[in-house]
């Protein structure tokens, strides 16, 4: 019944464009291709990208806007979030996540520890994005081992590449919700001349625990408190200072940026059976602080030297620690020195190819000090090289690239060492100027983390005594892609299927044993296969004197199952949604629902996850003075205050999604 009414959707939506009413709104087909993808080093508008691609920018990504990463991307197709409450949530593409989804600032990974742990908070702030870019499927040639399922690339602008129009330019938000009590704000100044270009942002986001529909626990007695998520509130502030150089041939710049963040764990404790440290036996609520400083230093020539067209060098160093609180007593303590660095060079025109090569390296030097460090302290080298080329022949458009990859950790004077070889071919066909069939075939090699390798202790996170094995082999994904993508004056769409076969999937497995009263999970490996489709479009409805008109909808699913027939735990609910979208004049308008299916493919000692809908709808107005424009808006979430439970989610039978909530506040451009 679930894929006939999902088929009845798409097959409507791809077929909407006969039906739609007369609109002239000819930017609408060629806004792909003013979009310019920076996760490629060829500077790929969306519409000309064989990959599947998704990027948020403009006043989409401002209604999108939320305090995770994850939460952000929730509502774009293929895109779930981990969600670990308000304070951590990272996005999961096609399913997979952790260390198969790379995290990026402007080309530059995070350099947090969010693949470590699911409690991990990502160390970028979305209300500073100017464009999140998310590729999903493998991206491996380009960012190495950890981007097997896909890239999320957030753009902030902290290094300036070129001069500001004007000599200046500003932003301000201010805003509050009434699910959290929160109050939020950040502003952004980029000031210079045509040689020089300072950058200063900062934000601040404060929350009580978050309103919800009923019990957090599912099982919960009758006598529990309701209403309320306890220890979900935070409390959040960073920001940035920048300065490039501009030339007539490149840019260099640098940039110190802050991450501070304190966060409850909700759902999670630890009690004390002796009265004189926790009387009554309860439980002490368990929060994470958490502090990031990072100085990036990034730069770029044209025409650097005979046959290259551009050079681009990134250099990153990162100094991250964030402590677990139990009550007021300090329980588990991280930290993560990084420095990162890489290089892309796009070469000029060879027979027709047009193509980008380069490296990266990383140096990292991890520990985890304290009784629940399940993870030992370790260092670890990465190295990677790359190669992509592209030609266009005719209506065809070809791809190749290849890529290799060295890794080792160190570890008690114990190394693990591990490397793999990635490729992949695609190609493009221009059935007709609103038609293109696309197809990719990629071998994405995973090398496998020190937490897989040598987690060895309790991990309250997951609620599980973590095994990891020494002996693992690196994950191998073959995955194939086919999509159409359609484009017209009145209709924007695009459907992918994909199909990924694993070879050694890493995973962690249930072994039915106890150790601390926790259940004892191992990391193992074995073949498992993945696939689903995405569907998007975009109906331009009517273009009139009463406002235009458009109407977004979207469906994603995913199955993933071991070659036994196991399922794979956590994997994403199928989901479709809808939105209707207004605007005329200086007003704005949207709402629509998105509505999550119940999950019963589950895997073993899993619990199954009932269905539920979203219900979204936002408005705002802009205000234009001579200096500044003012956008005031309102939002609602959740409207039928929903209990709602994310099967991917670690806490989902203890911590639901925020109930009811509106939020309002204004947008200010200068």
């Amino acid at each position: 019944m679930r894929r006939k009414f999902l088929a009845i959707i798409i097959a409507q939506s791809l077929a909407a464009p006969a039906f739609a009413a007369e609109d002239h709104s000819e930017e609408h087909a060629k806004a792909l291709d003013a979009i310019v993808v920076k996760a490629t080093p060829l500077g790929s508008s969306l519409g000309d990208l064989i990959q599947p691609a998704t990027v948020l920018t403009g006043a989409a990504l401002e209604e999108r806007k939320a305090a995770t990463l994850g939460e952000t991307l929730s509502r774009e197709p293929g895109v779930h979030s981990s969600y670990f409450g308000p304070g951590a949530s990272r996005p999961i593409i096609r399913g997979q996540d952790g260390a198969r989804v790379q995290v990026l600032s402007d080309g530059t990974s995070s350099m947090d520890a969010s693949t470590v742990s699911v409690d991990h908070a990502v160390t970028i702030e979305p209300f500073l994005a100017d464009q999140i870019e998310v590729l999903r499927g493998p991206t491996t040639l380009l960012y190495g081992p950890g981007s097997v399922g896909g890239v999320v690339n957030v753009l902030d602008g902290r290094i300036a590449e070129q001069a500001i129009d004007g000599g200046f330019a500003a932003r301000a938000q201010l805003g509050t919700d009434t699910v959290a009590d929160s109050v939020f704000g950040m502003a952004r100044i980029d000031a210079g001349s045509d040689r020089f270009v300072l950058h200063a942002d900062a934000f601040y986001r404060d929350t009580e625990d978050y309103d919800i529909r009923g019990r957090s626990e599912i099982d919960a007695d009758e006598d529990e408190p309701e209403g309320t998520l306890e220890n979900s509130s935070l409390d959040a502030k960073g920001g940035a200072i920048g300065a490039s150089l501009i030339g007539e041939s490149g840019f260099l710049g640098l940039s110190v940026s802050r991450f501070d963040t304190n966060y409850g764990i909700p759902g999670h404790g630890h009690e004390h059976e002796d009265e004189s440290q926790n009387k009554g036996g309860e439980e002490e609520v368990v929060r994470l602080d958490l502090e990031q400083t990072r100085i990036d230093l990034k730069g770029g020539l044209d025409n650097p030297f005979s046959g290259a067209e551009s050079l681009r060098v990134r250099l990153s160093h990162n100094d991250y620690g964030h402590v677990e609180l139990e009550g007021d007593e300090i329980g588990t303590e991280f930290d993560n020195q990084e420095l990162t660095g890489r290089l892309d060079i796009v070469h000029g025109e060879i027979a027709g190819w047009r193509g980008a090569y380069g490296l990266n390296f990383t140096r990292r030097d991890f520990s985890a000090l304290g009784e629940e460090a399940f993870v030992p302290p370790s260092d670890t080298e990465q190295f990677g090289i790359f190669l992509v080329e592209g030609k266009d022949y005719g209506p065809w458009k070809i791809e190749f690239g290849a890529r290799y990859d060295t890794q080792s950790i160190d570890i008690d004077g114990a190394s693990a060492d591990h490397s793999g070889f990635s490729a992949s071919v695609g190609a493009a066909f221009a059935v007709s100027d609103a038609v293109t069939l696309n197809a990719s075939l990629d071998r994405a090699v995973r090398l496998p983390t020190s937490e897989e390798l040598f987690s060895d202790g309790p991990h309250i996170a997951t609620g599980s005594f973590e095994v990891g094995d020494a002996d693992l082999d690196e994950e191998v994904a073959n995955q194939l892609d086919v999509g159409l993508k359609y484009r017209s004056e009145r209709f924007n769409g695009s459907v992918s299927a994909f199909y990924a076969r694993f070879d050694d999937f890493i995973y962690l497995s249930e072994t039915g044993e106890e150790e601390d009263e926790l259940p004892v999970r191992q990391w193992s490996q074995n073949d498992a296969r993945f696939t689903g489709f995405e569907a998007e479009g975009v109906i331009h409805l009517s273009e009139s004197d009463s406002g235009h008109f458009d109407i977004r909808g979207f469906a994603d699913t995913v199955r993933a199952r071991l070659t036994d027939g196991d399922d794979l735990p956590r994997i994403p609910q199928t989901r479709i949604g809808a939105e209707l979208k207004w605007h005329l004049g200086p007003w704005r308008a949207s709402a629509g629902p998105v509505h999550y299916f119940d999950q019963d493919r589950v895997a073993e000692f899993e619990t199954e996850t009932d269905a539920f809908t979203l219900w979204n709808a936002a408005v705002s107005y802009r205000i234009d003075a001579d200096a500044a424009s003012f956008d005031l808006y309102l939002k609602g979430d959740n409207l039928a205050d929903e209990d709602a439970r994310l099967h991917t989610s670690f806490l989902k039978d203890r911590a639901p999604l925020p109930g009811r909530n509106f939020t309002a506040g204004v947008r200010m451009v200068f």
